[in-house]
């Protein structure tokens, strides 16, 4: 694994280095927080980040959030900044773990690999997230569309869920996307 180690000093950042080759990952760049991310990130295609600073200041983690773009990666935190806003401030930001005065290369591999399973379990969690509420937002139309057509032509429940049903599969489309075109048509000719 690719990782981006953005720390304030090389001593430092030495340390992260050590310990991610003790975990088996490769440092791809060491930047600096003050320096150019998009292009640290650009050069270094990483899969994962490790910032070490004293304190993670919130315009520092939105550019590293700006830098990653659409692609959310793992983000490892190593600071000396034990305040509850700042902690919090973090994980809104995306980090998968926050270490306190905790930075030793012989701890790094298993903070990296518990953060690595952390940030897979929250791209899980929003991926599902996702689909149930897309599927609620279907659901929705169907209702809709449903009693649209029991108004419209006189039908039960039951045979304006069939009449989606038919539509949808006459179509080969999802019924979702089938309900929203009959109610965008109903609204056209309201």
């Amino acid at each position: 694994m690719r990782v981006l180690v953005i720390a304030e000093s090389s001593e430092r950042a030495d340390i992260v280095r050590r310990g991610l080759l003790l975990a088996g990952h490769e440092t791809a760049n060491v930047a600096a927080p003050d320096g150019p991310l998009p292009s640290a990130m650009e050069q270094a295609r990483p899969d994962a980040i490790v910032l070490e600073t004293h304190s993670p200041k919130i315009d520092l983690l939105d550019r590293i959030i700006d830098a990653m773009g659409e692609k959310p990666l793992p983000l490892v935190i190593f600071s000396e900044d034990p305040s509850e806003q700042t902690i919090s401030q973090a994980v809104r930001a995306g980090a998968a773990a926050y270490v306190v005065d905790g930075l030793n290369a012989a701890r790094v591999p298993a903070i990296f690999q518990v953060a690595l399973a952390r940030f897979e379990l929250m791209t899980d969690l929003r991926s599902e997230l996702s689909v149930a509420q897309q599927k609620l937002t279907e659901r929705k139309f169907v209702e809709r569309a449903k009693g649209l057509l029991m108004k419209a032509r006189n039908l039960s429940e039951d045979e304006a869920y069939h009449t989606l049903r038919r539509m949808a599969m006459e179509r080969n489309r999802r019924m979702g996307d089938v309900a929203k075109s009959v109610l965008e048509m109903a609204d056209l000719l309201n």
